[in-house]
């Protein structure tokens, strides 16, 4: 056996044949400096996991509570009659049940109330209290109880079902014993981390595990960002605190999953950094306030980023502008890539909308985008996201260019498609509206790439590799030319029928 220490090599086995030999002679049987070790290595101790939480529970037991709700639901009697063989002694029966001669009775309302539990923590002595928004939803009465066995009936201060967070408000005797947030952008895989919580209605059960993954996206919601970890969170533990090994909630656990309803192992909490944005607007407005930069964006694919010529996929690609929000001033336009926000960088589509909404209304703020090629930073004044949300469902702005007059015989096949003019008759034909204009999408060829693209007849292209174009011909130019400058694959907008963006790479090897 070969080992080597600080660069030397040594056979453990010639020494001690070594030593053997010295001792039959008399000889000294002293080892070289640090060959003895090696000949009786110490024991590798392997790394243990906290000894005991026993301490750091006992301190936060007390901040944590369960919350049941109730609710009256209404209900009616109009269970279907039931088919009985002709002259059965029940017959009367039936009939005062169900109605004469078989019809029914007008239902009779009824009602009955629906209890669930969850659990909860306390943030302050004055009585505020976060859970999930599905544990308290469409609740007639809330009911907080504390680890003492007494109980406070709450109040909603606010919900944000986009986080599924909720906020409380109890009114205490005395000041209640709360618990602090935490960083969760510290936390790393592997860490040691702590649930306390209501499962099954088992109040004030305690488990560990470590953080098992972070950025998880399940989607919950457009801002997932969950902690995933391996601590036993099972029903009923929803909305209680997922502390770090210093006492401070990194995380609000808030779903798992299950095939039985029972831990696996794998469950998610809203990390702390998202949450407390939201829970201080709750607090001080008693709704959520968001950022809002009214635009629809679509991940930067690999063949999206080759196709404008970037060196490698990130950012998210604006696929549209909503009228009157807060960009529809030409600011940032369809076909551009947004690299940054107020200095953060925007490595994947879906950091973008946290991002923005974790942003104070009414800042102005820089977006660095590509365009044509080139980075430019623009100035941005975020709207409001709560307000905008209808206008969303307004048909995007674009600048496609105007269709000419349409020859005798216009259609060309490219790609995949049978590319024809846009004239009335076609617009009628498909039912697209007045505002789009391109290039008319009339086949696409069920075996090509633009089929399993989703690519659809009736579609029309609004630009390729962002140049506008308005004509079979002119889309034909532009793939020439981009095949011309080595490109393999082309970026084509593509407008549905009413309008609506969104953008497509086809090869064109």
């Amino acid at each position: 056996m070969t080992m080597i220490r600080n660069g030397q090599r040594f056979c453990a086995s010639r020494l001690m044949l070594t030593a053997a030999i010295g001792l039959a002679f008399g000889l000294p049987t002293t080892l070289p400096a640090g060959a003895q070790e090696m000949a009786d290595p110490a024991p590798q101790t392997p790394m243990a996991g906290p000894s005991s939480v026993a301490d750091l529970a006992e301190g936060l037991l007390d901040s944590v509570v369960n919350i049941s709700t109730s609710q009256q639901v209404d209900q009616s009697n109009n269970t279907p009659m039931p088919q009985i063989p002709e002259g059965s002694p029940f017959q009367d029966f039936f009939d005062e049940f169900f109605g004469e001669e078989g019809g029914p009775t007008p239902p009779v309302p009824r009602s009955r109330r629906v209890n669930s539990l969850g659990s909860g923590f306390v943030i302050s002595e004055d009585g505020l209290i976060v859970t999930n928004n599905h544990v308290i939803e469409q609740a007639d009465e809330v009911e907080v109880n504390f680890a003492d066995g007494s109980s406070l009936t709450a109040e909603i201060v606010g919900t944000d079902p986009k986080t599924d967070l909720a906020l409380l408000q109890v009114d205490p005797a005395e000041p209640l014993d709360h618990v602090e947030f935490g960083d969760s952008e510290t936390m790393r895989i592997g860490d040691w981390v702590m649930a306390i919580g209501n499962p099954f209605g088992l109040g004030g059960s305690v488990s560990i595990g470590i953080v098992s993954a972070r950025g998880r996206n399940i989607n919950a919601g457009p801002y997932d960002d969950f902690i995933q970890t391996d601590a036993a969170i099972n029903r009923g533990n929803s909305g209680g605190p997922l502390f770090n090994m210093r006492g401070e909630v990194i995380g609000i656990n808030t779903a798992i999953i299950s095939p039985t309803g029972g831990s696996i192992g794998i469950g998610f909490s809203v990390p702390s950094e998202l949450a407390i944005n939201v829970i201080d607007q709750l607090r001080e407005f008693g709704e959520t306030r968001r950022g809002w930069l009214g635009v629809r964006i679509q991940p930067v694919t690999d063949e999206i980023a080759e196709s404008l010529d970037m060196q490698r996929a990130r950012g998210a690609l604006v696929a549209g502008v909503i009228n009157g929000g807060p960009v529809d001033d030409g600011t940032i336009e369809p076909g551009d890539v947004i690299l940054e926000f107020d200095g953060t960088p925007i490595d994947d589509m879906r950091d973008l909308p946290r991002i923005v909404a974790e942003s104070p209304v009414g800042d102005e703020v820089d977006v660095l985008i590509l365009r044509n090629g080139e980075e430019t930073t623009v100035k941005v004044t975020l709207g409001r996201l709560e307000d905008g949300e209808d206008l969303a469902e307004a048909t995007t702005s674009d600048d496609g260019g105007e269709a000419g007059e349409a020859p005798e015989d216009s259609a060309v096949e490219l790609l995949g498609l049978s590319l024809d003019e846009l004239t009335e008759d076609r617009r009628t034909e498909f039912s697209i509206g007045e505002d789009v204009e391109g290039v008319l999408i009339a086949e696409v060829d069920p075996e090509s790439e633009a089929a399993d693209k989703e690519i659809a007849a009736g579609e029309v292209i609004v630009e390729i590799a962002q140049e506008s174009v308005s004509t079979p011909d002119e889309a034909q130019a532009r793939i020439d030319a981009l095949r011309e400058e080595g490109r393999r694959n082309a970026l084509l907008m593509i407008a549905n029928a009413s309008g609506e963006l969104r953008f497509v790479t086809l090869r064109m090897d």
